[in-house]
């Protein structure tokens, strides 16, 4: 993730800020320009850039709902932002906390769509395009006896449904031990859940599917047996010698989009460090030689070695900073060399070989 500033008084802003807590400015994130904005109100709907004066409106969920805090370009006549026209369902809002766990929905997918954004892949909603994307949001129904009654997470079709119990921390910690995911998220669920997508848009029918099939397997195998499979015996007892996770190792399409997520992960984090200027010297030695250098774009580098060079010993970083707060381990991940190459063919993918 960039950093942010105001641009009417320069402090630093988070990229859920709607408000500079600073000078009290509202700010706003265009994604035709991926910057957050300082704007003012110009009479009616139009907003105008502080710095520049350019003209926006506030997305349709930012103005009546509080949920989004993107920008939508004047000469734009959708109601929502690019990230909200994704939106096919939305919660109940007149069901008690329905909202709030909306927004925090709503947070999280806005850093998918970001990401989404910065490697140039293809985003369209799917009301407007075919092959395009959209999210359901759901709860589970009253009848709580009937598993039919219960909202799965999971992707068909270009639809990706997210069942709003997992923005309830509480609950998503309850799964999490229930499941022996140590690392379960809500953003990682958009990402292992975009991956789906991005597995038929970018694999399925194209000419990647052969080299696909060569690094994370055969994805003709039966899945409901394969997952079934999984759930009753477990992963393999060398599981981490292969792949991400012990759920990956269920089926290659499992494969595919938890590695796909894993990517999204590395980039959005080295992006992070690159922008804080952070430099991680993992030898024992000091000096200014000692470690690799965050002076480049993680969105844009072509060279995959570079991203493990640097990666590997950021998360070296960030499990001593956690393990020092007293926490357990920030990255509770193993790269085993058949998940680097696996890692490797997705950045091969995402940026066209």
């Amino acid at each position: 993730m960039k950093l942010f500033h105001c641009g009417r008084c320069a402090s630093l802003l988070y990229f859920e800020n709607s408000r500079c807590t600073t000078c009290g400015a509202n700010v706003g994130f265009a994604p035709d320009v991926m910057e957050l904005l300082a704007v003012d109100p110009k009479g009616g709907d139009t907003w105008g850039e502080v710095a520049s004066g350019n003209r926006y409106r506030l997305c349709g969920n930012y103005q009546n709902q509080g949920a989004c805090n993107w920008l939508v370009p004047l000469t734009d006549s959708h109601a929502f932002c690019v990230a909200c026209r994704l939106n096919r369902t939305i919660p109940d809002l007149s069901v008690p906390r329905n909202h709030d766990l909306w927004v925090r929905l709503e947070r999280e997918k806005r850093r998918l769509v970001y990401s989404l954004l910065r490697l140039g892949l293809p985003c369209e909603p799917l009301q407007e395009n075919q092959l395009g994307l959209a999210f359901d949001f759901l709860a589970d129904q009253p009848a709580m006896f009937d598993e039919r009654a219960k909202v799965m997470t999971g992707h068909s079709h270009g639809v990706i449904t997210l069942n709003i119990a997992e923005a309830d921390p509480v609950e998503r910690e309850r799964m999490r031990s229930q499941m022996a995911e140590p690392y379960r998220t809500v953003l990682g669920h958009f990402r292992h859940e975009s991956g789906h997508y991005y597995w038929d848009l970018l694999v399925r029918s194209g000419p990647w599917l052969s080299s696909v099939r060569d690094v994370f397997g055969d994805d003709t195998r039966d899945y409901k047996q394969a997952l079934d499979q999984h759930y009753q015996y477990g992963p393999p007892a060398d599981w981490q010698n292969h792949y991400i996770s012990a759920y990956a190792s269920s089926h290659a399409w499992e494969d595919w989009a938890e590695t796909w997520a894993h990517y999204l992960h590395m980039v959005d984090t080295l992006e992070t460090a690159w922008q804080f200027g952070l430099r991680v010297n993992a030898s024992q030695e000091s000096g200014a030689n000692g470690g690799p250098e965050y002076g480049f774009d993680p969105y844009r580098a072509h060279d995959f070695d570079g991203l493990i060079k640097h990666w590997l010993p950021l998360t070296l970083a960030l499990n001593s900073l956690n393990r020092s707060m007293g926490h357990e381990y920030a990255y509770p991940f193993v790269l085993a060399d058949p998940v680097v190459e696996k890692l490797r063919l997705v950045h091969r993918i995402v940026n066209g070989g």
